[in-house]
């Protein structure tokens, strides 16, 4: 899913634990690609999210790591047919009475037919229904041949573009490893809000080679008079393998420090509300109530259908009679999963059960990345017998971090303050660690 950026204040640990779906606590199920699994307590959720991959790229950005295949040969009609497959075969799994959003990520999914994305959301209508409301993102890269479909995407279902600007600096946008300049950033932001007003936005990197504060302050400025009501704020970090970690590594690039990063991502957050902009996650902004209802599923723990190659997905699979929540990650190689998906009717690589700590380990770190935190009502459909007060409030850490005015936790509910949410990465071991006490405890 296209969570995999993270931003100051959320680094190693929400990375690891989010995007490696706690794999280091949960023990795999054997048995694939059959679909029997043990019956244990969950809630019911019917109503689910779906997540789209499409992997291939033209060519792979320096910092970029995330599952993706450069190919000059795509074939369309076979990765439609199996994208069409895999989403049928998870909808009956999950048995989901509705599908509430959808996000086309990658990879490129700009790259992709508009038949491609029409024949999904077509195969999600006759399936299982998809809302009326539901929000439909697309990743655009913003070059002439991305902005050139937006309007024939806009008459596949989508509405809702996320454009992928990252930087409005050409020479950054170089060392980045991008594949457009500012000129195309600007221009294809301006053409999807002209097709979906309110409904556009914008992806945009700090933390850059060479980048220094007062840079970032004002190409920030300049990104602002142009974007739309939504901006995603993403702290560049090195990933091993890539070519910009090599690069660092090697000593031809530098990043600006920590205390560095750290203050532009608080002119960030003031610069974004002087614009009207509310923060309401670690990095995302909307004003005008432009919030993403796609990503707010995720934060909220709510349930989702990961389909296409390396796609990740969290649901209960109901039709052997499961109730338990599994994490589920599709095959990586497009080829592969193709074949898998022909033969049987899905890609499903791995399939891990969350036990009913792991489940709750997820909704702490997600919900603590969201402004509003936590709510009372909230946790208690996922632990009804243990609360949160007799989870943290009585440990001495966490009274500690309250009383520095980092965490609250009253009869609203568990949030981070202003202060803590930019410190994220630093609260969260502690308040793991007095789960995993309590619910050691608890039996």
């Amino acid at each position: 899913m296209r969570l995999a950026a993270t931003s100051v204040a959320v680094r190693k640990c929400l990375r690891v634990r989010y995007h490696g779906f706690s794999e280091v606590m949960c023990r795999e199920i054997s048995g694939l690609p059959g679909e029997d699994i043990q019956a244990t307590s969950q809630p019911h959720c019917k109503e689910a999210t779906l997540y789209v991959h499409w992997p291939y790229c033209l060519r792979r950005c320096s910092y970029c790591n995330f599952n993706k295949y450069i190919s000059r040969s795509v074939n369309h009609v076979a990765m439609t047919t199996c994208l069409q497959r895999e989403t049928e075969t998870l909808l009956r799994l999950s048995q989901v009475s509705s599908i509430t959003s959808v996000f086309l990520g990658g990879g490129t999914p700009s790259l992709a037919p508009p038949s491609t994305i029409a024949a999904v959301l077509e195969t999600v209508a006759k399936h299982t229904g998809l809302r009326v409301d539901a929000e439909v993102t697309l990743e655009v890269n913003p070059t002439p041949v991305g902005m050139a479909k937006l309007a024939d995407f806009l008459h596949a279902g989508v509405n809702r573009f996320s454009v992928g600007v990252q930087s409005l600096r050409d020479e950054d946008l170089k060392v980045l490893g991008r594949d457009h300049d500012s000129q195309h950033a600007l221009r294809t932001v301006e053409e999807a809000r002209r097709l979906c007003p309110g409904r556009v936005s914008v992806d945009v990197i700090f933390g850059r080679p060479g980048q220094s504060l007062d840079c970032w302050e004002a190409e920030l400025e300049e990104l602002l008079l142009v974007c739309d009501d939504h901006v995603s704020l993403y702290q560049l970090t090195l990933e091993r393998g890539t070519h910009l970690f090599k690069q660092v590594q090697a000593g031809q690039l530098s990043l600006p420090c920590d205390d560095v990063m750290a203050r532009m991502y608080e002119s960030a957050r003031r610069i974004l509300g002087e614009r009207g902009f509310l923060q309401y996650e670690v990095s995302n902004f909307a004003r005008n109530g432009a919030v993403s209802s796609h990503n707010l599923a995720y934060w909220r723990t709510g349930e989702f259908l990961g389909v296409g190659p390396g796609a990740h997905g969290r649901f209960v699979p109901r039709e052997k009679g499961g109730v338990f929540r599994e994490a589920r990650t599709q095959t990586l190689e497009p080829d592969v999963w193709m074949a898998e998906v022909k033969r049987w009717g899905h890609g499903t690589r791995r399939r891990v059960e969350l036990s009913h700590v792991e489940l709750l380990e997820e909704v702490l770190v997600m919900g603590l990345r969201l402004t509003e935190g936590i709510s009372h009502q909230h946790w208690s459909r996922f632990s009804p017998g243990l609360d949160l007060q007799q989870v943290l409030g009585e440990s001495a850490e966490v009274q500690e971090l309250q009383a520095r005015g980092l965490l609250i936790l009253d009869h609203r509910g568990l949030r981070c303050s202003w202060e803590g949410l930019a410190v994220l990465d630093s609260l969260l071991p502690p308040l793991l660690l007095e789960l995993q006490t309590c619910a050691h405890t608890q039996g």
